[in-house]
């Protein structure tokens, strides 16, 4: 579990610390912010493609070796961020290191779930997930701390390190998951001809954005609108990663009691806690109260979607756990977007914040269609 859970660790720090350092990038290349949010757009369109392309086609190989591929690839991914000469190429280079994301919480998702004791599948996969909430607690505040003294290409050398010592972690301690027995293409295909798949994703898709509406533009708005000193960014970073770290283990324990009831609780949550944070980002101390909420029912939803899926996959589930990450990342790339939409048209820091607040709206709305399509298609 730890193995698995440090290839999360990995993975959530190389997602979360480009926004840590937007700023920063923006300024290294001579673009704007705006722009320069591209990095994370291509970063999630990256896992968009890459996790259903990655499941299917890699449907035969054994998970534990798949793990291992990935991994490399994900390290691969990052080295070449690091490299990377221009603006043009640092894009180009996010998409890379993205392509192995969903896949690999999928397949790592799959493989927790099998491990668990009967009654605690959520758990373990929440287990799993900690690592990607652990990143947001220590390694993104970290690696934006030593992008901001070092130069931002440090961080993602941090990253290519911790991509490094997952792959020897998980030829060591992950055993060859022989109770996930292989598929094939178009059996793990067969999930996107499932309705209730294809709604559930939609939910995360619509639901998730608002977290990273306001998350991606987070630097600037702790500073420009907070008054808050650049130095303690990443201090405020860490209470967003510790609120990832206890929506986690909530979002876990919820689900294994009811996975439906988990998800509207999550999606409510986000819906007051942003629209909270319009007034919240006015106050240092109550904008860092409103990171630690955002990260924490942010991070309670994901369980809960994850077990969903694997719920209603079938025999698909592979990609279907994968799949959960692609729709978080289309909300990663729409929140990103829509974000820097509402600042770019002048209406200040604090507008993300209500677009994701309605974002949350439209989820709850979503899922509650699909929970009712659910039920009906059951007594019919």
């Amino acid at each position: 579990m730890l193995a698995l859970a440090l290839g999360g660790f990995g993975i959530g720090t190389t997602e979360f610390v480009t926004m840590g350092l937007l700023p920063d990038i923006a300024n290294a290349v001579s673009v704007s912010e705006p722009t320069a949010g591209h990095a994370v757009s291509a970063y999630a369109l990256g896992v968009v493609v890459g996790a259903p392309l990655i499941a299917a086609l890699c449907a035969r190989v054994p998970r534990k070796r798949l793990l291992v591929v990935l991994m490399v690839a994900f390290t691969i991914g990052n080295a070449l961020t690091v490299l990377a000469p221009t603006f043009e190429t640092l894009v180009v280079a996010r998409f890379l290191a993205g392509l192995p994301h969903g896949a690999y919480f999928g397949v790592a998702s799959l493989a927790a779930a099998t491990l668990a004791p009967v009654g605690q599948r959520a758990k373990a996969v929440a287990a799993v997930m900690l690592g990607l909430s652990a990143a947001n607690v220590v390694g993104v505040p970290g690696a934006t701390w030593l992008g901001q003294h070092l130069g931002w290409r440090d961080a993602f050398i941090v990253v290519t390190v911790i991509g490094l010592a997952t792959v020897a972690a998980l030829l060591r301690y992950v055993p060859e998951l022989t109770g996930i027995r292989t598929t094939n293409p178009m059996t793990e295909l067969g999930a996107l001809r499932r309705p209730q798949v294809l709604l559930t994703l939609l939910v995360g898709a619509v639901g998730f954005g608002g977290m990273f509406a306001v998350y991606t533009y987070i630097t600037t708005t702790l500073t420009d609108v907070a008054g808050m000193r650049a130095g303690l960014v990443p201090l405020v970073l860490m209470l967003f990663g510790l609120g990832m770290v206890a929506g986690n283990v909530i979002g876990g324990v919820l689900a294994d009691r009811g996975v439906d009831f988990a998800i509207l609780a999550a999606l409510g949550a986000m819906v007051g806690i942003l629209a909270g944070f319009v007034a919240a980002a006015h106050n240092p101390y109550t904008a860092a109260i409103g990171a630690f909420l955002i990260g924490a029912s942010g991070a309670a939803l994901a369980p809960a979607l994850q077990t969903r899926l694997m719920d209603v996959a079938a025999d698909a589930q592979t990609l279907a756990a994968a799949l959960n990450h692609a729709a978080l990342n289309i909300a990663n790339a729409a929140g990103a977007w829509l974000g820097g939409l509402v600042i770019a048209a002048g209406l200040g820091y604090t507008a993300p914040a209500t677009v994701g607040a309605g974002l949350a709206v439209l989820g709850v709305v979503l899922f509650t269609v699909t929970v009712w399509i659910s039920r009906r298609t059951v007594h019919s």
